[in-house]
């Protein structure tokens, strides 16, 4: 079986407010628990207006104590913005409030812009240290020595399980080199998708974490009972890609019934560069999306996104993603 599982940006609504875009992502996560989801991940990102999930740690512990039995984690932390102490402690801390159901994701990325990268006070070659920084992160998780100083409490011998996630051939090959599972991003950067999954998989080198590759693919999947819904809820996708070319960041926007009236020909090919490794429709070609990335990735997983502006229809798509996937050799099983 091939688990299904959620990133979640947290998305802020045209008119709506962060605190509603967190309850609404607490009532999601309560509804993948239920759907047989396996995990729940929020990512870090900064400076944006239409995304509510910048303290990352806090939000994940916010889900966590509002579910049961979901795996919750981060999709990821762009560890170069943090100490990896403070990243240790951050997480032993959700690790041993909710034992069994933290995962780390660590990305290398800012996750956000130039001005706001200077406010966060991020040290310009942060980026080139990033493999030492999880090696660092990596000894703070695991048990302490009897003569270490420096430990991470909560923290030490939580051995939260550690992911590389990235969107080009780096990521694959230091996820290879340490052993450690590794996330694509190929639902907003599917350009290296197939090369980073064979780097991944020829290079990588067993550990005490993972003893063989395993490959989690990111993917936008907007399911609806017809294929023309679907495809006018994708339309808030549609626009917010478009809206990342112009350099305008904000709330999520509603559906529109005519996208080609938004973007011209050059956005459309941009945008829809970028939104490649999607798959929306109803129920028939949700399976069909979902067969054909299955056998040209073979995916060990499938980390789903889905940032609709309607939350009914957020939580029907993920519904009947589900559904699907029960009648294919993909999770949640029933």
């Amino acid at each position: 079986m091939v688990p299904l599982s959620i990133l979640d940006l947290v998305p802020v609504v045209q008119g709506g407010t962060p605190g509603e875009a967190l309850r609404r992502s607490l009532d999601l996560a309560q509804h993948a628990e239920r759907f047989g989801y396996t995990r729940y991940w929020v990512a870090e990102h900064h400076n944006m207006t239409g995304i509510a999930c910048s303290a990352t740690s806090v939000v994940i512990g916010y889900l966590a104590g509002g579910t049961k039995t979901i795996r919750m984690g981060a999709g990821g932390i762009m560890l170069p913005n943090h100490s990896p102490l403070v990243i240790a402690e951050q997480f032993g801390t959700l690790a041993s409030l909710y034992p069994g159901r933290i995962d780390l994701g660590l990305g290398r990325a800012p996750g956000t812009d130039q001005l706001t990268w200077r406010a966060l006070r991020r040290d310009p070659e942060a980026s080139d240290r990033f493999p030492q920084d999880v090696l660092e992160l990596q000894a703070f998780l695991a048990p302490a020595g009897d003569n270490q100083r420096i430990r991470a409490v909560p923290g030490a011998g939580t051995e939260v399980p550690l992911w590389i996630l990235g969107s080009s051939t780096f990521g694959a090959q230091l996820a290879a080199a340490l052993g450690l599972p590794y996330g694509f991003a190929s639902h907003f950067a599917p350009d290296y998708l197939l090369d980073a999954l064979e780097i991944y998989r020829a290079e990588f080198k067993p550990s005490e974490q993972s003893s063989k590759p395993y490959a989690m693919v990111g993917v936008t999947v907007v399911a609806a009972d017809t294929d023309a819904e679907a495809q006018r809820q994708f339309t808030t996708i549609q626009q917010r890609a478009t809206n990342m070319l112009r350099g305008i960041r904000g709330p999520a926007q509603p559906p529109i019934d005519d996208i080609e009236q938004y973007w011209s020909p050059q956005e459309k090919a941009h945008a829809m560069r970028m939104l490649h490794v999607s798959i929306v429709g109803g129920p028939e070609r949700i399976r069909q999306g979902l067969g054909r990335l299955l056998e040209a990735t073979k995916a060990d997983e499938l980390m789903v996104v889905c940032a609709l502006y309607d939350h009914q229809a957020r939580l029907r798509s993920y519904e009947i993603l589900a559904e699907v996937a029960r009648t294919m050799d993909v999770a949640p099983a029933a």
